[in-house]
């Protein structure tokens, strides 16, 4: 863990690294990205905050509108010295409930860090305690799956609040079959 400017202290955790589950559903969603950034993208983090973005997937994932405020954003925090969250949001319930909402992206072989995630939770609760702190992960898994996962630090430790997977589809992708599922399981929500 950071302890200050280029300073580190050793910590015995449970779950260093969060992994996605494989036992996941997978929800379908029209891909609403631009077909020249679809043509162009990579697939590293960067490309994936894009897919973010321009499907909604935090507001969806989170049933919370959210807006991008920043991404790349480093910063101090007290005690810990210089972080980085690959992007901010800023986002309003139906009830008016203000949140902020640290994203941290990852590709390929990556996985996400307990470090990362309690560094993005020191960050919430020092320079935006006036909202409410619901840090994300994000991951590009095989077949074109996008994970979700919302942390939360309980007990010590970091672990996972809830994880979703989708699919970015053409419109036609998703069958009227799919669509009923999906009808009936929004009347459970």
């Amino acid at each position: 863990m950071p302890a200050g400017i280029g300073v580190y202290r050793f910590e015995a955790v449970k779950n260093a690294t969060l992994a996605t589950a494989e036992n996941r559903s997978i929800v379908k969603i029209q891909d609403a990205t631009p077909g020249i950034i679809t043509a162009n993208a990579q697939s590293d983090e960067q490309a994936l905050l894009a897919r973010l973005r321009y499907n909604r997937l935090i507001d969806t994932f989170l049933r919370v509108t959210c807006y991008s405020l920043q991404n790349h954003m480093r910063t101090t925090v007290s005690n810990l010295g210089q972080i980085e969250v690959d992007e901010l949001y800023l986002g309003v319930d139906r009830n008016g409930a203000q949140f902020v909402v640290p994203v941290q992206a990852k590709g390929g072989r990556d996985r996400h860090s307990a470090v990362q995630i309690r560094q993005d939770i020191a960050l919430c609760a020092e320079k935006y305690a006036q909202f409410i702190c619901r840090p994300v992960g994000a991951q590009f898994m095989a077949e074109g799956v996008i994970a979700l996962m919302e942390f939360r630090f309980e007990g010590g430790e970091v672990v996972v609040r809830n994880e979703q997977h989708y699919r970015l589809v053409p419109m036609d992708g998703i069958t009227p079959a799919e669509l009923a599922d999906y009808r009936t399981l929004g009347e459970i929500d």
